[in-house]
């Protein structure tokens, strides 16, 4: 049976403007990822990665082209549309956790269900849930800076799943990860792939995208 397509890039283009000049950096990209697919983005530094992984994510919009998400057209709707969108279809996970410092896991766990407006009680419910799945059940309490990296790491996965996304986006998951946090982190990836998520890795190193089921390599702005 043929897979129904999430994600479809269409001749996607960035520009980025300053005083005296235009810089482009993505050139008319087209890539599509099918539903429950494992996809990792790779190339050097200044490849275009991270600005790809930004314009999936609604987190930037493109200079052109076209992009549909579930067969919707996102580069159409409001701002308050995308926002939405991004809360409840999308789950980030970052290089740098973006954890807040002075909240304990637990409430940063919950934060994407409190911009959904779930009730308190379902979202701490399942907050502990989904801290347990990640292996932090004993750490509700504690601040990340008593965490270590990996911990961290599985904290900001953890939030990724609150509001049941059916795509993560990850932007160098393990970079600032040891050897074996590292796989810990990619081996909850896996599963959560297993589950039927569809997962979308950004990643310069060639051991962790070849644990994906396709690899997109970029250069210069460009897919090679």
């Amino acid at each position: 049976m043929k897979k129904q397509p999430v994600i479809i890039l269409t001749d996607i283009t960035k520009d980025y403007a300053s005083e005296d000049m235009v810089t482009r950096v993505l050139h008319e990209i087209s890539f599509r990822v099918n539903v429950g697919e494992f996809v990792a983005i790779t190339g050097p530094s200044g490849s275009g990665k991270s600005t790809l992984l930004h314009i999936i994510g609604l987190l930037d919009l493109a200079t052109s082209g076209t992009y549909f998400l579930h067969e919707k057209d996102v580069t159409k709707l409001t701002e308050d549309q995308q926002a939405s969108v991004r809360n409840n279809e999308i789950g980030f996970v970052f290089q740098s956790f973006n954890l807040l410092q002075k909240a304990n896991v637990l409430d940063n766990v919950v934060l994407p269900a409190i911009y959904a407006g779930t009730g308190k009680a379902v979202r701490e419910t399942k907050g502990r849930t989904l801290l347990e799945k990640v292996g932090l059940a004993d750490h509700l309490l504690k601040r990340p800076n008593q965490l270590s990296g990996g911990q961290q790491q599985r904290v900001a996965i953890a939030r990724a799943l609150m509001n049941d996304p059916s795509i993560i986006l990850a932007d160098e998951p393990t970079g600032n990860l040891d050897t074996t946090s590292g796989r810990d982190v990619m081996e909850i990836l896996k599963s959560l792939h297993k589950e039927g998520k569809t997962i979308v890795v950004i990643t310069h190193d060639a051991s962790i995208a070849n644990q994906a089921e396709r690899i997109v390599k970029l250069r210069d702005g460009r897919i090679v």
